[in-house]
């Protein structure tokens, strides 16, 4: 089976309106860059984006934002984003703020093939309202579903023709979880290497979980917020 494509407008080109998307990254480490500008051209509309933030205003899902290309999103936090801010207060995009580590937990259960976990994180809160709450040992547990993607789309440091991937540092992230949980895994990455050119004990996403692959180009890695030390 042949996973590479040519390029992202190529590897996103069935992806269309009112889809669910997971894309991988943390705020704007480890986003698809390469995917998110290939939507952008597209103009896919009305569609539901599960991401750990929507990057910012002019960046990473910030584009998609503000071509009012999303109408749901399902994230940890709004973040350095004022236009997702102005949405959500305005109702103009439904949003869904998930606990960081349940929004991880529903995605690494999706792609363990479970319909659902119990979390303790949110029990007494609004983000308990509508669920199932479980007591196990003396103590309550909300019942979270398994995330359903049309696509999950990763960004990786190196990868293989056979879909293996590597990621760097703090950019795995959700990029990992994500990309088990797709129907269909689009990855992006900086290196594409012949097959058997990565160490099996260096692989962090095995190839199996992986459809599509292209390495991308002009990457920017913005810094969401760069802080250094005062010079003495």
């Amino acid at each position: 089976m042949n996973k590479v494509v040519p390029n992202a407008d190529e590897a996103v080109k069935d992806i269309k309106d009112g889809m669910t998307l997971m894309l991988g990254g943390f705020g704007l480490c480890g986003i698809p860059e390469n995917c998110i500008a290939a939507l952008v051209k597209r103009g896919v509309k009305g569609l539901t984006c599960i991401s750990n933030n929507a990057g910012v205003d002019d960046f990473g899902l910030g584009l998609l934002l503000q071509k009012k290309q999303i109408k749901k999103m399902i994230s940890s936090y709004v973040g350095e984003n004022a236009e997702f801010e102005r949405q959500m207060l305005s109702g103009e995009l439904e949003v869904e703020l998930i606990p960081q580590g349940t929004l991880a937990t529903r995605c690494l259960a999706s792609g363990y093939g479970m319909p659902a976990i119990y979390t303790p994180a949110g029990v007494g809160t609004e983000v308990a309202e509508g669920k199932e709450v479980r007591n196990f040992k003396g103590k309550d547990y909300l019942l979270e579903f398994a995330f359903e993607s049309d696509f999950a789309i990763v960004k990786a440091w190196k990868g293989d023709t056979q879909g293996n991937l590597v990621f760097h540092e703090t950019a795995r992230n959700f990029n990992p979880l994500m990309a088990m949980a797709g129907k269909i895994t689009i990855a992006e990455v900086e290196q594409l290497l012949p097959a058997g050119h990565l160490h099996p004990d260096h692989v962090h996403t095995p190839g199996i979980f992986v459809h599509r692959i292209f390495e991308g180009v002009n990457y920017e890695k913005r810094i969401e917020q760069r802080t250094v030390r005062k010079r003495n």
